[in-house]
Order: structure tokens, then C-alpha cells, then sequence
């Protein structure tokens, strides 16, 4: 899983998008939108799995991972709602399949409600959706932003690695851990990673939260049973506001599922979304 590279690129509006396509071509589109402070690495073992059976495009949101990142980068759910709709467009995708995790349902959500994103089934993994939401890290770190982005390195990484860490519920393995921090680290990883905690404004959920009932697409909800990020009655709450939709809990997990159970997650994926397919 070392070699997990992104080789095509994106001219986005917030800068340069990396992304890659794996499977047949002409088997049904799924895209993965990732979250924060994640990147598309998340979906590696996932993206493998979904390749045999459908053609799947994952993607560095701009800010994150392999994607550009740069001072004054405009890195919001709201750019980021936009590039994605862009996107499917640069990739000629008119109803593709979608699974999202934490931001990047929020991402999934507003391109669908506010940019008009069509999509044939949506599958919202553990997803930034619902008010109240960002830990008392995640709040102090966006009013400090400034004097966090001035510690040391060594403070820095460590500061990360044990973010990133409180996202599983096991564990993660050391070189997982060591992908996942290093997009941060750096004299461009550094500022990047203040950047988009800086610009994660609760408002960009609360211009679609009460829409959630118009979406008249099939929704899967999966979510960790052990989320200590957003705990798991935000999944029912969801599931709950959009019709039809269906919850499905994966037990063991905690908020970064895709780590900590990738076969539960892959299994329930697959099933939702091969049900017409």
C-alpha cells in the first residue's frame, strides 16, 4: 500500500488537484471524496476492492495530500463543493456513484443541493452534516491558528500524529500514521494544515442542514459505532433526515472506519451500491 500515488492532474479554481482512475472504464463510475485532515490514501484498500467491479476516481481535495497548497489558498467546504462539481464535469461523470467521508460528505452534499451534482446513489461515511460540530481542539486551533502555525516542526508533527492518532478506535499502524501526518509537515504542510482548520466554518452545513429532506436519491449512512469526532447519534439523526435513507453501523470502528474495519466498510459499500448495478 506504500505505493499509493495519484498521477493525473486538475487545474481547480484553488489550485492544482491530484487524482487517478482505477478499473475498467466502461463499468459504472464511483467516486471517493475524502476528509480532513485526510486524503485520499484513506481510501486505498477500498479503492482496490470497488476497481474490480466499477470504475473509481479518487482525489486530493486542493489543501490536502498530494494536491497544491499555498498561502492564501481558498481551501473552504464551500471551494471545495464547487471544485468537486467541476470536477465531475472534467470527467464527464453526469450520475456517477458517491462515497464520502467526514468533510467530504459535506463537500458531496452542498455540490448536490447547491451546484445541482446529480449522483445515482450516495453513500455518507461518518459525514460532517449536522450542527453542532468541531472538537475543543479543533475550535481553539482555528481562534490560535497564527501561534499554532509557529511551533516548532517537532511540536507540529507531534501535535498531528496524535490528532490524526484520536480518529481511530484500534490504532493505526506506525507507517499508516506516518502517511497521513506527512502531507503536513513542511514549510508548506505546516501553514496548510492551520489553513483549513482556520476556514472550516460551520455555516457551509448550515446553508443545506434543513435541505436534507429534498434529496430524493438512495442514501446509505455508514458510521463507527466507536466515533468519539462525531459520535454515532449524528448518524442516526441523519439517516433520519433524508428520506429513504438507511443506517448502517460498523461495529469496532471509530471515526476513521476506512482504517479500522476497511472490509465491514467495503462490504457494506459494495452492497448498497451494487444493488441496480
Amino acid at each position: 500500500m506504500r505505493d499509493w500515488q495519484l498521477s493525473r492532474t486538475f487545474a481547480s479554481r484553488s489550485g492544482k488537484v491530484s487524482w487517478e482512475a482505477l478499473g475498467d472504464p466502461s463499468a459504472p463510475p464511483v467516486v471517493l471524496l475524502h476528509g480532513t485532515p485526510f486524503s485520499s490514501y484513506v481510501w486505498r484498500a477500498v479503492a482496490r476492492s470497488l476497481a474490480q467491479r466499477f470504475h473509481v476516481f479518487v482525489w486530493d481535495m486542493p489543501g490536502y495530500g498530494s494536491s497544491e497548497k499555498h498561502e492564501g489558498q481558498d481551501v473552504s467546504l464551500a471551494a471545495q463543493g464547487r471544485i468537486f462539481r467541476d470536477l465531475l464535469d472534467h470527467w464527464d461523470l453526469t450520475e456517477p456513484l458517491v462515497v464520502a467521508h467526514d468533510f467530504g460528505g459535506a463537500v458531496a452534499l452542498r455540490a448536490h443541493l447547491l451546484h445541482d451534482a446529480r449522483y445515482r446513489r450516495l453513500a455518507l461515511v461518518d459525514p460532517v452534516a449536522l450542527a453542532p460540530w468541531g472538537s475543543p481542539f479543533f475550535r481553539l486551533v482555528g481562534d490560535h491558528s497564527e501561534v499554532f502555525a509557529q511551533l516548532p516542526p517537532a511540536l507540529h508533527r507531534a501535535l498531528v500524529q496524535e490528532y490524526i492518532a484520536s480518529a481511530s478506535h484500534p490504532g493505526l499502524h506506525p507507517t499508516t500514521s506516518d502517511r497521513l501526518v506527512a502531507p503536513w509537515l513542511g514549510e508548506q504542510g505546516q501553514p496548510a494544515f492551520y489553513r483549513q482548520i482556520t476556514q472550516a466554518d460551520q455555516r457551509f452545513t448550515d446553508e443545506i442542514q434543513d435541505r436534507y429532506g429534498e434529496i430524493a436519491l438512495p442514501v446509505l449512512v455508514c458510521w463507527g459505532e466507536e466515533d468519539t469526532w462525531i459520535p454515532v447519534a449524528r448518524g442516526r439523526e441523519l439517516a433520519s433526515s433524508i428520506p429513504g435513507a438507511t443506517l448502517r453501523l460498523i461495529p469496532g470502528a471509530g471515526h476513521l472506519v476506512q482504517e479500522d474495519a476497511p472490509a465491514e466498510l467495503t462490504t457494506a459499500v459494495l452492497d448498497f451500491l451494487a444493488v441496480d448495478g
